[in-house]
């Protein structure tokens, strides 16, 4: 195995180890009021790290290739998965989303699947010539139409955290395949018109921007998470509180052991410790870009840009939000946060970045 791909599996194992000690300090306190169990989150992640340590194993020994043959049957598959989850009766409603598919206490949710689902087939509908990229009118309908398609399902939901994730990360790909420069301007303009019609039919997303810019305009409302959130990063100092100290895990800050677990990382291991999980970041993302600038064949090229850009901009939209950058999306931690699918979901891409590494 290669160097590079052994340092990625190194960073991918560490912050998941890292992940089942924080998410039990940050979720044993409400597990045990909710459930009467503390470890009650802590063992369906590690659950899930089993499953998506299996399911890395396996995805890396799949050539690649075969997801360029099946493109079209993942993204049908994705689409039917979305729609199903809208149903009433097969969808399950959770913090006022139809996001899920539940057994038990165990849910998976389709719109973290998509994403790869979307990649592959953008990757491959690009591999194919970038001649007709020049005639961007023409040639980037037919994506444009499936990824407006796939964010109004997502939407529909809704998740907008995913949805602009998927948005910016199919973007990102026709920008580096050469797709005209006025396609661009066109689709800001378009984008501004779509945020403003969102922000109408929802009026609670003004509120969410609204108490970014001032969440003491609403410290007990639409402002409580980010306070809180600043709340506890700011007391952890260089080394912080220590492990299982931390206070804002005490029915202040909500959902700590998913969208704002590393507030609770900053408040029990200091500056040390929030530098230390950016470094395995730093790191993961460093060993997925070096294997995408090695790749000649296009399809292998773009499929790893995208699954890393992906990881990318999930990495920097939860940390934006966590310290009051932008405002609350919902979007997890890769490989930290707690949560099934976003695990599963990630496992899978570095998966099929490492087989992309092993053959080419």
């Amino acid at each position: 195995m290669k160097r590079t791909s052994k340092l990625l599996i190194l960073s991918v194992i560490l912050l998941m180890i890292l992940s089942l000690f924080m998410i039990y300090s940050a979720s044993y306190i409400w597990a045990e009021y909710k459930f009467n169990n503390p470890f009650k989150y802590v063992i369906n992640q590690g659950i899930f790290v089993l499953l998506g340590i299996i399911l890395l194993f396996i995805v890396s020994k799949i050539n690649y290739k075969i997801y360029y043959e099946k493109a079209n049957l993942i993204l049908l598959i994705c689409l039917i998965l979305l729609i199903l989850v809208l149903i009433p009766g097969l969808g399950i409603v959770r913090n006022g989303s139809r996001s899920w598919f539940g057994i038990g206490s165990f849910s998976i949710q389709p719109s973290e699947f998509s994403k790869i689902g979307l990649i592959i087939f953008t990757s491959k509908y690009l591999s194919k010539s970038n001649k007709f990229l020049k005639d961007y009118k023409k040639g980037v309908f037919p994506i444009l139409f499936i990824l407006l398609l796939i964010f109004g399902l997502i939407m529909l939901e809704p998740d907008f955290g995913t949805g602009m994730i998927i948005v910016v990360t199919i973007i990102a790909l026709l920008f580096i395949a050469g797709v005209n420069i006025k396609f661009f301007l066109y689709f800001c303009l378009l984008g501004i018109m779509g945020i403003v019609g969102l922000i109408i039919i929802a009026p609670y997303r003004m509120d969410r921007i609204t108490s970014f810019l001032n969440p003491w305009s609403d410290p007990l409302g639409t402002g409580f998470q980010i306070i809180q959130s600043l709340y506890a990063i700011g007391p952890g100092g260089l080394f912080g509180t220590g492990y299982l100290n931390s206070r804002q895990k005490n029915f202040y800050l909500p959902e700590p052991q998913t969208d704002f677990i590393f507030s609770i990382i900053a408040e029990e291991f200091g500056i040390v410790g929030a530098l230390v999980v950016l470094s395995l970041f730093a790191l993961l993302l460093i060993c997925c870009i070096k294997i995408t600038l090695k790749q000649e064949d296009k399809f292998a090229k773009y499929l790893c840009f995208g699954l890393t850009f992906q990881l990318i901009v999930q990495v920097i939209m939860n940390l934006s939000v966590v310290i009051g950058l932008i405002p609350v999306t919902g979007v997890t931690l890769p490989f930290l946060s707690y949560g099934g699918s976003s695990l599963l979901t990630s496992l899978i891409g570095i998966g099929i970045i490492l087989n992309i590494s092993k053959n080419n």
